[in-house]
């Protein structure tokens, strides 16, 4: 039951995120992802059996019988863009890469603030907690998963959306080779994470203190 209610919540934020991708990349010019259908909540066109599926229950199930309470990452098929639409490439494709990341922050506050809600009207006595309980679990996998898909696609290794920004600050005859990075992207960050001794902690660090930040803005409504 908690893998199929924090499996649904990385689904709906992994979509999300990937909309605000072709959403930005409208705005900047290019009509590629709106062509191909990628505006769009309905999670069919974006979900990716290895990325939304396989990854996900993997991570949980290991997490699970290391006697963790599962760590869930994934992602969903990647957007197409073409930035030679952008009126402005540089400024086009830092936002594009951007608007993910902040997709998934702005869904973490929500997520805080509809949690804070509740706990207020769960003091003067509104709902049971047959019907609270499930919605504060989905909540807080909300506040978590997001926080974990917004730092970890900060990390700068391509293809993940930190890199777009890095990739701008190198010099001209530097780009191409660190783009090309990211055919072995995922593999590096997987190796990185696992082999270096506390690389997973830079990265979880930024989630657990605004975890941290939004339990304590929580309890200010108690």
């Amino acid at each position: 039951m908690d893998f199929l209610l924090a499996g649904s919540v990385l689904l709906v934020s992994i979509v999300v995120h990937e909309v605000a991708h072709a959403w930005q990349a409208r705005r900047e010019g290019d009509d590629t992802a709106e062509r191909l259908g990628r505006i769009t909540l309905n999670p069919i066109p974006h979900l990716d059996l290895f990325g939304s599926f396989i990854v996900p229950a993997s991570l949980y199930a290991m997490g699970t019988l290391a006697g963790g309470g599962g760590f869930l990452f994934g992602w969903a098929k990647p957007v197409p863009v073409n930035p030679a639409n952008y009126r402005d490439y540089v400024k086009g494709d830092i936002r594009v890469s951007m608007a993910g990341i902040v997709s998934n922050l702005a869904l973490a506050l929500l997520a805080t603030l509809v949690t804070a809600v509740l706990v207020k009207l769960e003091s003067v006595g509104f709902g049971s907690a047959a019907l609270l309980d499930p919605m504060f679990a989905a909540l807080n996998y909300a506040l978590y998963i997001n926080l974990i898909l917004a730092f970890f696609n900060l990390v700068p290794i391509p293809p993940l959306d930190g890199s777009h920004v890095v990739a701008h600050m190198l010099p001209r005859e530097l780009q191409a080779q660190y783009r090309q990075v990211g055919q072995y992207g995922i593999l590096i960050l997987v190796g990185l994470l696992y082999l270096v001794p506390g690389a997973f902690s830079v990265v979880l660090w930024p989630v657990l203190f605004l975890r941290g930040l939004a339990d304590w803005f929580i309890r200010l409504w108690i």
